[in-house]
């Protein structure tokens, strides 16, 4: 196959071409979403990245598609070996365009032929312009909302609006759908019958999205940038982290861990919930069996198995076709499914990532007969932890009631650990993660009410400190090496040992 050179402006468009890409600044012309305060802190602009001419991405694909079909034919050959020849054919295709650009005498440099490499490269196995958002660091989430509105939320807050992803809406369906179909060892899918999607990408990053039922389709990427991490990284250990916790902070949930006390992370979407369980998780020891639940796989040891050799990974199935009697797609394999399973596994933790409906009934009756068990919740604030987790018992049929479900909760859970979010980019400011809450539970109290101790609570500026020492689990501390008396002077004083101050636009409350 030959290439016709193509000429490049020094905004990588050809001569002439009208630019498809929408401004910048949305078409009312205000540069913000909401009004500026005075003397706003903008965050610093990322490196300008070279643009791609996508019709060169799409013939250059073809022509590696074409190769790659070629090396195929008669041949024997594994995943592994294919990837390695797509590898080199794609560099052979990539620089050979190249030197005819450059023979033209336009020559590409080194960055833009990389970026043209991995955009080839990504249009061929599914992923297509979404690449280029998942391979940069600074970007935190990412909107979607139909091809050619991208809305960008970098690290610190910053926002502004990305080139589109594809030149028309059934394109980015069909890299949707592509997505979907190598979304791993289950089934998903993106279609007339299933016009949603809920998957984990090649790089760690969460993808929703929706079609059909929607204006236009949309998608959600939040991205996972950090995969490994342990409670001194979260502690202020590491400075590319928010600091989530203290020291103080740190060596009681360490101990926790050595315990073996059920923990239920809680917190709004986007407070770092996935963040502390992961921390948490790097606590148990690397030879110790576990089963990890999720409805796709996102935490860190289904990544690192080099970490916990001896970690069980299950994730749930979406259902297909006709439902039956009981009104479940064909197919489907529930998180509530599995628990009954694991519990069979022969472990005594088992980790859910996320309970989010009537899976919070049996991931309860686990906790009743395991130790060190974990999972996490959405909730607004930490008092409301107790009517969510009640709300999502209810759900799981008409025999359970809200008493039963607060005896459940009460002799389930030792530890609420309460992550918030506060997001001050609206006034310049930045988001802040951090625990607020590490609650105690007691058991049901008086009018049948879960009763919880508040071991840590909101200091000054809203961060964790010790408040109370803790009841029930004293002695399954003690037995670990911990004592919780050490607090006492912190409580007394009323302050913690945070390393780094928060600064927040709000001031000191």
């Amino acid at each position: 196959m030959r290439f016709e050179p193509v000429s490049h402006d020094p905004r990588g468009q050809q001569p002439g071409a009208t630019s498809t890409v929408p401004p910048l600044v949305p078409p009312n012309g205000r540069h913000q979403l909401h009004p500026p305060p005075a003397a706003p802190v903008a965050p610093a602009a990322p490196p300008p990245r070279p643009r791609i001419d996508f019709a060169v991405v799409r013939e250059l694909r073809r022509e590696l598609s074409e190769r790659l079909t070629l090396w195929q034919r008669g041949r024997e050959f594994d995943a592994d070996a294919e990837e390695v020849e797509r590898a080199r054919l794609a560099v052979a295709v990539v620089s050979a365009y190249a030197d005819s650009v450059r023979r033209a005498g336009t020559p590409m440099a080194a960055d833009e032929e990389r970026l043209l490499l991995d955009q080839v490269t990504a249009e061929l196995v599914g992923l297509g312009r979404l690449q280029t958002l998942l391979v940069d660091d600074t970007i935190e989430e990412v909107h979607i909302l139909g091809c050619d509105q991208v809305r960008i939320t970098r690290h610190g807050g910053g926002v502004d609006w990305a080139e589109p992803v594809a030149d028309s809406d059934d394109e980015l369906v069909e890299i949707l759908q592509a997505a979907a179909r190598r979304a791993g060892a289950t089934e998903r899918s993106l279609s007339t019958s299933k016009p949603t999607l809920d998957l984990q990408l090649p790089d760690g990053s969460r993808l929703a999205a929706v079609f059909l039922v929607s204006h236009r389709p949309y998608a959600v990427i939040r991205k996972h940038n950090t995969l490994a991490v342990s409670l001194e990284d979260i502690a202020g250990g590491r400075p590319d982290l928010d600091e989530m916790i203290d020291p103080l902070l740190r060596d009681f949930l360490r101990a926790a861990m050595r315990a073996g006390l059920n923990i239920m992370v809680a917190g709004l979407a986007g407070a770092g919930k996935t963040t502390v369980i992961r921390a948490l998780m790097d606590e148990i020891p690397a030879d110790e069996p576990y089963v990890l639940l999720e409805e796709s796989r996102e935490l860190l040891p289904a990544r690192h198995a080099h970490k916990h050799r001896a970690v069980m990974s299950f994730e749930s199935r979406e259902g297909h076709g006709e439902r039956g009697l009981d009104g479940r797609p064909a197919g489907e394999v529930s998180i509530a499914d599995l628990i009954p399973v694991s519990l069979r596994m022969g472990v005594l933790r088992i980790i859910v990532g996320e309970v989010r409906s009537r899976e919070i009934v049996p991931m309860l009756q686990a906790m009743t007969t395991s130790r060190g068990s974990m999972c996490t919740i959405h909730a607004r604030t930490p008092a409301g932890v107790g009517e969510r987790i009640i709300e999502l018992a209810l759900a799981h049929g008409r025999e359970m009631t809200v008493d039963q479900a607060r005896r459940m909760a009460g002799n389930a859970l030792d530890l609420i650990v309460y992550v918030t979010v506060e997001d001050e980019t609206a006034i310049g400011g930045r988001k802040h993660r951090f625990v607020s809450h590490v609650e105690e539970v007691i058991g049901v109290g008086e009018g049948n009410r879960i009763t919880t101790t508040s071991v840590f609570g909101p200091g000054p500026d809203g961060r964790a400190v010790p408040r109370h020492l803790p009841e029930r689990i004293r002695d399954q501390l003690l037995r670990v090496g911990y004592d919780a008396r050490l607090l006492t002077r912190f409580i007394e004083a009323g302050t913690g040992a945070w390393r780094r101050p928060r600064h927040t636009r709000l001031g000191r409350r």
